[in-house]
């Protein structure tokens, strides 16, 4: 017998034991002895029987996670003497480590050719993705070292609880107590971010200013939320005597730009979400492009499917997400009084909301006239605003039911004795 990649020998039983075992696991498996020299030659092992459970307490008490349904211990004889065959079988749940080490390099060894080595990060991530697959939110995280001040806290606002068996029932713990990636985006140690820079034009030639949000992704939307309204500068115009106030961009447009970029952005990519403010509008790019089998058109009509449906359940629960596949079509609804539309294009790796600054369209002369006109009436019939206008009665009943809506009058009476007020 001579040691191989799948053979081991140690004289006695060490701290190398347990190593050689994880080893073993996360490679292709193998054979440890327990009672054999370097060199082959067996010197057996006193008490092996009372060893042989020490190994067994020790395999199960100092790695992660359990590896004793991977391994099968027994004495064996070999030459009239008595030593421990622990038989490894390559695990399903790599890596295996330390548990006092966690899921660090230092703590994952590997078998190469005779000896053992440590893990390198990119070894440990592909182990992650043949044993967890490549969905991301599911997949451990190479972080397990995680706090959430900053999520519990939006939690707490949205009077949602954020307890151990939540964070398991969300997606945020696997249910051998792992912090999934879906963890570690609402972590207060979250390694993506989002960078805004705004500029003194329309193009990328002068900087103002630049900053990047890190922290719990909950965090950075509501930070960047607050960055981009202190740039959303309000506007009024005069309707009548009534004083109308427009900002440059919908809130509800910014807002649901950033939450749609957050929700939908592929975090396989370490690249981090862009946001540019022109003088004319504001770009939004989300890392990674349309889920595979959706186009353009098919989000246009209202079809949605998330990248990230953990994450999109996570904000619901917190409201920040309304209804699902409605956030595109709402956008451009909040921009229906201006004469700029916002817009999406796309590319293999990347989405991009832009949303142009608002061009409000001064009231028409047709308008001006109406709301001088009611301005002057304390209450009116159909046909008294279809004389005024000399308009059809179905273009007046469709005008009244939109001034009702717009609670610029109300409905007093039924039937034929049927009169309208205006508010004022």
């Amino acid at each position: 017998m001579k040691e191989s990649p799948t053979v081991e020998f140690k004289r006695q039983l060490t701290e190398a034991v347990v190593h050689e075992v994880i080893a073993f696991a996360n490679t292709q498996g193998g054979v440890l002895y327990i009672g054999i020299e370097d060199d082959g030659t067996v010197v057996g092992v006193p008490e092996a029987h009372k060893v042989l459970e020490s190994v067994s307490n020790k395999l199960h008490d100092t790695i992660q996670p359990d590896i004793l349904v991977h391994t099968f211990l027994e004495v064996i004889e070999l030459e009239q003497k008595d030593v421990i065959q622990i038989s490894v079988s390559r695990g399903t749940r790599r890596p295996y480590h330390l548990k006092k080490k966690g899921m660090k390099s230092s703590g994952i060894f590997i078998r190469s050719g005779t000896s053992v080595t440590n893990a390198s990060e990119e070894n440990i991530r592909q182990m992650i993705i043949e044993s967890d697959g490549t969905n991301f939110e599911t997949m451990r995280s190479l972080k397990q070292d995680l706090s959430f001040d900053e999520a519990s806290h939006f939690f707490t606002q949205a009077n949602v609880k954020f307890g151990i068996e939540q964070q398991r029932t969300l997606g945020l713990l696997t249910d051998d107590g792992y912090y999934t990636n879906l963890g570690l985006l609402l972590s207060d140690q979250c390694e993506h971010s989002i960078k805004c820079a705004r500029y003194l034009g329309n193009d990328k030639l002068e900087f103002q200013d630049r900053k990047e949000f890190s922290g719990s992704i909950l965090k950075q939307v509501e930070s960047v939320y607050e960055y981009i309204s202190l740039n959303n500068a309000t506007s009024a115009h005069f309707i009548g005597l009534t004083r109308v106030e427009t900002e440059s961009y919908p809130s509800y447009a910014v807002r649901e730009s950033l939450v749609n970029a957050v929700t939908h952005r592929d975090y396989s990519f370490s690249g981090s979400i862009l946001i540019h403010l022109f003088q004319n509008r504001i770009e939004i790019v989300s890392v990674g492009g349309l889920v595979k089998g959706l186009t353009i058109e098919d989000i246009n009509l209202g079809i949605s499917q998330s990248r990230n449906p953990r994450l999109a359940n996570v904000l619901y629960r917190l409201k920040w997400i309304e209804s699902y596949g409605t956030g595109l079509q709402r956008i451009k609804e909040s921009y229906k009084q201006s004469l700029e539309r916002p817009f999406w294009t796309t590319s293999p790796n990347a989405f991009v909301v832009t949303l142009p600054k608002q061009m409000i369209a001064a009231p028409s002369s047709e308008e001006n006239m109406l709301e001088q006109w009611l301005d002057q009436q304390s209450e009116f019939t159909t046909k008294e605003l279809e004389a005024y206008l000399n308009k059809s009665k179905g273009t007046v009943r469709k005008l009244i039911e939109q001034l009702i809506a717009e609670r610029k009058i109300i409905r007093v009476g039924n039937g034929p004795s049927t009169r309208y007020q205006p508010l004022k």
